[in-house]
């Protein structure tokens, strides 16, 4: 297994110091992606996913404060320095933003920015590195890949300007992809179209990758495991079906209720999770769930519940993870 580990976190929290008090954006999360695997980390906007993911990239801000360990084949990424922790971006780690525009200077060409992705971190010629990105947005399904390699950013499509960005994360061969709602500023047309280019490239590089999303159907036949995050906490994880077809977490179910599905009539309303999300600066005592939970009572309201094992490898934060009554809908999304 240690050998197959490549990345491990423990107890990671992420705070933010602000005029109205502190942000507790990610409250002790530990986790681990092995070698090649994906591990789709899911929720809603505020859930804490996409810091989580900042933290470890060290992206962040200068009013957050991280804490908890985070090894990456057996480097702590919290405590290198600005130096070392530039080679390991790109090379080591890549991110897949969900912005594309944000991503992409549009004052250079694409072709130019990929290249010079792979100039930082390989000692090539400026040719050979054009050469390369000719070939990488080959790969990720760009036409006309030689003519396109001069064109700019406002040139390209949404859909275009994601898979440029996927091909600038994966011009150095990572071992590890973040993939930070990569579908988020697409047309719904073309976002199944992307998420398939992201796996096509994953598998055909063997990287292990980290897919943050909100949508719990988008993943359901993509990733090998899933963690649920809610308020900053983990709030259930293990393999896509236990999860899935178990549904031991009244979040998790609120979540695949609110997916649409195609055997439900048109004229049904779609669920949705009632109320809206906790504010991180004043999250309620106990459980931050509880306001919206279905199965609160009053135990919820005092005392904030652990991860209970639900089967190996699943753990579900509730107190009653192993009495909730049997949740079928789940099954059904297609993992």
């Amino acid at each position: 297994m240690g050998e197959q580990r490549l990345l491990e976190v423990e107890n990671l929290s992420t705070s933010f110091t602000t005029e109205d008090g502190i942000v507790r954006a990610v409250s002790d999360v530990s986790f681990h992606v092995d070698r090649g695997e994906v591990l789709a980390v899911v929720g809603e906007s505020g859930s804490g996913k996409s810091v989580m993911a900042m933290s470890l990239m060290r992206l962040l801000p200068k009013n957050a404060f991280v804490t908890g360990w985070a090894s990456f084949e057996g480097r702590d990424l919290l405590s290198l320095s600005e130096a070392e922790m530039r080679k390991i971006r790109g090379r080591g780690m890549a991110m897949i933003f969900q912005d594309p525009m944000t991503a992409l200077n549009p004052v250079f060409t694409v072709g130019n920015q990929i290249a010079e992705a792979v100039r930082v971190h390989q000692s090539v010629s400026k040719p050979l590195a054009m050469k390369r990105a000719v070939e990488l947005l080959d790969l990720v399904g760009i036409p006309e890949p030689g003519q396109r390699v001069d064109s700019y950013p406002h040139e390209f499509s949404g859909g275009m300007r994601q898979r440029a960005v996927i091909a600038m994360a994966i011009s150095n061969d990572p071992q590890l992809l973040i993939a930070d709602e990569p579908t988020t500023a697409l047309d719904v047309t073309i976002q199944a179209q992307v998420l398939e280019v992201i796996i096509t490239v994953q598998r055909a590089t063997g990287a292990a990758m980290l897919l943050i999303t909100h949508d719990l159907g988008l993943v359901a036949g993509v990733a090998d495991r899933v963690q649920v995050m809610y308020g900053g906490r983990v709030f259930e994880s293990g393999d896509t079906r236990d999860v899935y077809y178990g549904g031991n977490n009244p979040y998790t179910r609120a979540l695949m209720r609110s997916v649409p599905r195609l055997d439900e009539r048109t004229s049904d309303r779609l669920s949705s999770v009632p109320g809206t999300p906790p504010s991180l600066i004043r999250l309620p005592r106990g459980c931050v769930f509880w306001p919206r939970c279905e199965f609160s009572e009053q135990v919820c309201r005092t005392t904030e519940p652990e991860l209970i094992q639900c089967g190996t490898d699943h753990v579900s934060r509730c107190h009653f993870a192993t009495t909730l009554p049997e949740f079928e809908y789940g099954a059904r999304l297609g993992a």
